[in-house]
């Protein structure tokens, strides 16, 4: 079984807790370190048993407080080499033990979870996305991306639970305050993933078989939970499928924790 649990979402700061019965692993550290403490202590977790920081990309919302609970607890930080050029000098007097390096498209172990990374649409030097493996079960965690492709699309196939971005409602986005500049970089190919998308991905892989599904990465501006929700739930009710009886359907929170979701 695997079980993951959103400690925060949203551009305001990123961390996902990620654990087997063996293994516990942390997939971003954009708050304080003491914020993320607390909140892994809020689901009965110790940082101390946390045995990997996985880094997303180097953007501040997934990278703030990695370096902190990497010096202080001695948690190895993976990462491919070009987020590691782009956020070392971020994170500050790192030990070498501590720093591990993966290239996008591997795979590896961490305990005993396997750990796929995949090539994301995001305007950081080389964002990923992954896949956790263990016992004929997958979970991906996918946010941050501009767009949807096939190649993609391939690499979320066949997973039992999903944690996937659906960062805003583009007509939100463009009547909202936000500047122009910063508007067209969120709605660009490779900025964050609207609403609409996210419900045609969600209802896709519903299709395939993907019964868990929990919404990451909305928006402060330009979203609502409820909006999110219930775009992605009427896109499932097209293709017949009822959220809440044939498939789970969540959001994670941008500032506390999500239910434990396993699988």
């Amino acid at each position: 079984m695997i079980t993951l649990v959103s400690l925060f979402s949203g551009s305001s700061g990123n961390a996902i807790y990620v654990s087997n019965n063996n293994t516990k692993i942390l997939v971003d550290a954009g708050l304080s370190g003491k914020k993320i403490e607390e909140a892994l202590s809020s689901i009965g977790e110790d940082i101390r048993d946390i045995q990997a920081i996985l880094i997303s990309h180097e953007h501040m919302d997934h990278v703030m407080g990695a370096g902190v609970l990497a010096r202080r607890f001695g948690i190895p930080i993976y990462a491919n080499k070009r987020t590691w050029d782009s956020m070392y000098g971020t994170l500050k007097n790192i030990k070498p033990e501590c720093i591990r390096m993966f290239n996008t498209g591997d795979n590896f172990y961490i305990g005993d979870i396997e750990i796929h990374t995949f090539r994301t649409p995001h305007d950081a030097a080389e964002p990923v996305g992954f896949n956790f493996l263990y016992n004929g079960k997958k979970v991906t965690i996918a946010t941050d991306m501009g767009h949807m492709n096939s190649s993609l699309l391939s690499c979320l196939e066949g997973c039992d639970m999903i944690l996937i971005e659906s960062n805003h409602d583009i007509e939100m986005l463009k009547m909202g305050r936000y500047p122009w500049p910063l508007k067209k970089r969120i709605l660009g190919d490779t900025g964050h993933l609207c609403n609409e998308t996210a419900a045609q991905v969600v209802a896709y892989l519903a299709k395939m078989g993907t019964k868990k599904f929990l919404l990451g990465h909305l928006s402060k501006e330009n979203n609502f939970p409820e909006l999110a929700f219930e775009t992605v739930k009427n896109a499932l009710l097209e293709k017949s499928i009822i959220a809440g009886r044939d498939v789970y359907l969540g959001v994670a929170h941008r500032d506390r924790v999500s239910e434990a979701i396993s699988v």
